[in-house]
């Protein structure tokens, strides 16, 4: 496995849309173990193709644990191709963070409750429904796959004000 480079905002590629994966084989498959180890050693919930230069609609993301920190080993991970979200109720406000986006912080406001379908590595077809922290990762992830960022989500004032000091604090 190899650890790769997570891109930073302002880098184009975190705005493209990502590709379907239309065949899973060895390519897809190194990417997605390439892609959880990344995201363990950087202590990241998730992970989505494109912020690692390749975009195509793949993520991974950690499941929760209430014993067991981030990036711990034995947390169960999965891979996602081609995932999508079916179904979401309710909302909540919660604070977010992105690898992309290293050091910045913001509550964000997303469906507290979501349902998604999509395919394991395995070529298996893949549904859960999940709320809380998984739901945000998961909205948080497919975003990704869409050439969205949480900080979209700002208002333009909030957005502004992050583009400037973002951008002096790290360039």
């Amino acid at each position: 496995m190899a650890l790769l480079e997570i891109r930073t905002y302002p880098d184009p590629v975190l705005r493209r849309i990502a590709k379907p994966v239309d065949d899973v084989n060895a390519q897809t498959i190194k990417l997605a173990e390439d892609m959880i180890e990344t995201m363990r050693l950087s202590r990241g919930a998730g992970l989505a193709a494109n912020q690692v230069g390749v975009p195509v609609r793949l993520i991974v993301l950690e499941e929760e644990s209430d014993k067991k920190k981030r990036g711990d080993i034995g947390n169960k991970v999965i891979a996602i191709i081609n995932p999508v979200i079916v179904g979401s109720e309710e909302e909540e406000i919660a604070e977010e963070g992105c690898l992309s986006l290293p050091k910045f912080y913001e509550y964000i406001k997303r469906a507290r409750k979501i349902s998604v379908k999509g395919m394991t590595i395995d070529k298996a077809p893949f549904e859960m429904q999940c709320d809380g922290h998984m739901a945000r990762a998961f909205q948080h992830e497919i975003d990704h796959l869409n050439g969205v960022l949480f900080i979209d989500y700002l208002s333009p004032v909030k957005r502004n004000l992050f583009k400037k000091k973002y951008i002096k604090k790290d360039r």
